[in-house]
């Protein structure tokens, strides 16, 4: 759902079974109460097997308006038939049917934050830099939109193009790092499903692109972190040292009182890491890149944050690295403008900024400190 159920809705009932003939598989149901910026999980993963429907019952944790996903859970060609879903208010027995399309309901408006309270933001608030869209037509620009992070993922190359996301304290709290590295249950089946076992014995590390611990909030967000969507094989020294640094740097700039919005990608083709130089992983499902960059848009905590930013009052970071293990552990050496980064790339990073405000801000190279 994109669009938030009534308020008052307490119970929701799902009918769910296998589809035809296909293999079980599981489903879980997560909420958002927030208009969709933050989901969590309700309940336990359903399992599926067979024709028949099986009715599960999840309870809303707190009064207020809702709105529902639900998420395959496991890797395997079954595919899901969702029969009926019951939104009941109040726990009564009088329900009301879920919505098939978003219809005017009575949400709630929100209330506009203190200018200096940190918020969770939209992660592609910069633009869409690759136009990439959820089609199967798409497969090298195929985009994938999570709670925690945006990206564009290249089927070809087994890797994403770039992920996009928003850090500030909002983001960040005492959820411990989950390490479950595992395929994403969101890639279409056409699609390979790279592995951990993709990187295993290949020199190179499964490296974040939204880190993980740029999203400790709750536990479901650090998890997201590690679907494989988000990895790249990055060289050990690369994304030990100097990425590692950058990434610190970043978080301690939030707790200084920033926000920060963030775009990582990779290009190219070919890199050494620890066994030597590649091309591929994985038998050739995996490209591993030439090189590794970030671009950090630095704001003090705030809103209207597009509006400042075309003002000129952030900070623009640009770094371009190479994807090698021999690479510098000081990020600060491998500056560039954001102007350079879209020749090498052939994407639009600020695409959301008016023209003229691209134009003036992508030029620059940052020379702020680098801890």
């Amino acid at each position: 759902m994109n669009f938030d159920a009534p308020t008052g809705v307490r119970t929701i009932r799902i009918s769910s079974a296998s589809y035809g003939t296909d293999p079980a598989s599981t489903w879980e149901l997560w909420l958002s109460q927030d208009g969709g910026r933050r989901y969590a999980r309700v309940g336990q993963p359903v399992r599926t097997a067979g024709a028949g429907l099986l009715t599960t019952t999840f309870t809303v944790p707190q009064a207020g308006p809702v709105r529902l996903e639900i998420r395959k859970a496991d890797t395997g060609k079954g595919r899901l038939n969702i029969d009926d879903i019951e939104l009941l208010r109040n726990g009564s027995s009088a329900s009301t049917p879920a919505p098939t399309s978003p219809t005017p309901s009575p949400t709630p408006t929100p209330q506009s934050p203190s200018p200096s309270a940190p918020t969770q933001d939209p992660n592609l608030l910069l633009g869409n830099p690759s136009g990439a869209t959820a089609s199967l037509s798409t497969p090298n620009n195929y985009l994938l939109v999570k709670p925690q992070y945006t990206l564009s993922y290249n089927a070809q190359r087994g890797t994403p193009t770039w992920v996009s996301w928003h850090l500030s304290k909002a983001e960040m709290g005492s959820a411990p790092r989950q390490d479950d590295f595992r395929p994403d249950p969101a890639l279409p089946r056409q699609f390979y499903q790279v592995t951990p076992k993709s990187y295993s014995g290949s020199g190179f590390d499964k490296g974040h692109n939204c880190p993980s611990a740029d999203r400790t909030y709750t536990l479901d967000d650090n998890s997201a972190t590690f679907l494989m969507t988000n990895m790249i094989p990055q060289a050990p020294n690369n994304n030990q040292r100097t990425w590692s640094a950058l990434e610190e740097y970043g978080r301690s700039l939030v707790r200084q009182g920033k926000e920060i919005y963030i775009v990582m990608g990779s290009y190219g083709r070919g890199g050494v890491g620890a066994n030597g130089a590649a091309t591929t992983i994985d038998q050739g499902h995996v490209t591993v890149p030439k090189r590794v960059w970030k671009v950090l848009v630095v704001l003090p905590e705030g809103t209207d944050d597009l509006r400042r930013i075309a003002a000129g009052q952030a900070r623009i970071i640009a770094i371009d690295t190479p994807n090698d293990n021999s690479v510098s552990p000081n990020w600060g050496q491998y500056r560039v403008s954001v102007d350079a980064l879209e020749a090498a790339t052939g994407l639009d990073l600020l695409s959301a900024l008016p023209v003229a405000a691209q134009t003036r801000l992508q030029v620059g190279v940052d020379t702020g400190s680098t801890r």
